[in-house]
């Protein structure tokens, strides 16, 4: 021991607090016993850790095998980076346009809310759920751990931008699976149904949740039956389920309502962030809107081609464009476009008559905080049904117009979890929270930082299409 140059036992020095802090953190102290294996490999160095790589006779070292070694330590980084400090990821719609436009690739944070300690700790890095080209699972179903959060720089606010996994991605339909298979069998359920009353003989729908269960298991049985165009349906764990990213609009304990399409919380406006876009209508003359002026207006070629065509065009702009576009010759009249609450409250969640919501005129909903307790009763079962079945795992049942939660009748529930509500600022083209509801905290993934690279699609191929002025722009919450 009294040889052993300072030099190692400094790099000991530092390796070994750096340990010290990260099992702090993660909070499983039983990973200690990793400090003697530390020790040994800077120290003692009895144990020979990296057999495999030295030659034996004196032979030179195995390419294959240093090549090997240099990939499996790459990517054994690359997988502790991105669960616990930070991962990429590309922005593939236009719910956020112009705030995060789409190809836009960004670096996640983890540490912003906490990182997660992963639900399937055995998985490919840099693959969310499925393995290129041979389309099989990039992670192992065994073994799974419960959801643990560890602490971070702060907690989900209202305005932030966040990236989360998709709550209604836990059971797909492989090959279709936007919009997401409750939604989709619903819609082929109610289909079915409308063509063939027959199915309904002898059938007693008493509330809404009846009736959606119904739909969904009619639709669902034709979803199986036609796998050669849905694909195999299959469940997702929490940490496998699609990365979606949103603005949080509310937070945990409060209320939220759209009144023609603005935002309150708890009866106070919410403010429209800056880049916030709607659709209007616009009327002209007869006379057309010139190319220049979609181009001012930042209309992409993709969005111009389902514009429409004058005197009657529909556009996504935000209010300052609106202005532009008053100004051009010919035009009579331009208004947002607002989706009226629907009788049927089948065009949102929670999909019940007994709620007809719209788009743009939704709620009053409260947003489940931890701790707190809701009274249930055959009507508000449906928004909270998802809360206590899938993200918090209890068994429900409704016999008799009575609430059943594991087999004991339940007049109230109290909730485990937090739960956001999420929306895109392209408000009219964003399938966020109005469409599939609440967004557990077990699933947030962390807040999007910096915007590392942009390819816009309309500007040809690499490295054409390269946004050179969003390089490195950092993603405002405002």
């Amino acid at each position: 021991m009294k040889n052993i140059p300072l030099f190692r036992w400094i790099k000991f020095a530092i390796v070994a607090i750096i340990y010290i802090l990260w099992v702090l953190w993660v909070g499983s102290f039983w990973l200690f016993i990793g400090l003697p294996v530390i020790f040994d490999i800077y120290i003692t160095k009895k144990v020979p850790w990296d057999f495999w790589k030295k030659p034996k006779n004196g032979k030179k070292p195995n390419t294959f095998i240093e090549w090997a070694d240099a990939i499996i330590f790459a990517l054994i980084a690359v997988y502790i980076i991105n669960i616990f400090l930070f991962q990429n990821y590309k922005i593939p719609t236009s719910s956020l346009e112009k705030s995060l436009l789409i190809g836009d690739h960004l670096f996640v944070s983890k540490v912003s809310y906490g990182p997660r300690m992963p639900n399937t700790p055995l998985a490919f890095p840099l693959v969310q759920n499925t393995m290129p080209i041979i389309g099989t699972k990039s992670y192992s179903e065994w073994p799974t751990w419960d959801y643990k959060r560890l602490k971070g720089l702060g907690e989900v606010k209202k305005r932030d931008i966040v990236v989360f996994n998709f709550p209604t991605g836990d059971t797909i339909a492989f090959l279709q699976q936007n919009p997401d298979i409750y939604i989709l069998s619903r819609q082929i359920g109610a289909s079915i149904v409308s063509n063939d009353h027959s199915l309904l003989k002898g059938i007693s729908l008493k509330n809404a949740w009846e009736r959606n269960h119904f739909l969904m298991s009619i639709g669902l049985k034709y979803i199986k039956s036609n796998a050669q165009n849905y694909g195999e349906i299959m469940y997702r764990p929490v940490d496998k389920r699609e990365n979606y990213v949103k603005r949080c609009v509310a937070t945990p304990g409060d209320t939220l309502e759209i009144r023609h399409n603005q935002i309150y919380i708890n009866n106070k406006i919410f403010a429209d962030p800056e880049n916030v876009q709607y659709d209007y209508h616009i009327i002209t003359d007869g006379s057309s809107i010139p190319r220049s002026t979609f181009k001012e207006c930042e209309v992409s070629k993709k969005d111009q081609d389902v514009a429409g065509r004058a005197p009657h065009y529909r556009l996504t702009l935000q209010s300052k464009m609106v202005n532009v576009i008053k100004k051009v010759k010919g035009i009579r009249e331009i208004y947002m476009d607002e989706e009226q609450p629907d009788s049927s409250g089948c065009s949102v969640y929670p999909y019940s008559p007994d709620y007809p919501w719209s788009r743009d005129n939704y709620g009053p909903l409260y947003i489940p905080k931890a701790g707190e307790t809701v009274n249930l009763n055959i009507t508000n079962i449906v928004l909270y049904e998802r809360i206590i079945t899938a993200y918090e795992g209890n068994k429900l049942d409704i016999i008799n117009n009575e609430i059943i939660i594991n087999d004991k009748k339940a007049t109230s529930y109290t909730f485990k979890m937090n739960y956001y509500f999420m929306m895109g600022d392209n408000r009219h083209q964003s399938a966020d929270s109005r469409y599939w509801g609440f967004v557990p905290e077990d699933h947030i993934v962390g807040q999007p930082l910096l915007v590392w690279l942009s390819l816009d699609e309309d500007k040809g191929s690499f490295p054409f299409n390269i946004r050179w002025n969003r390089f490195f722009k950092w993603v405002a919450n405002e």
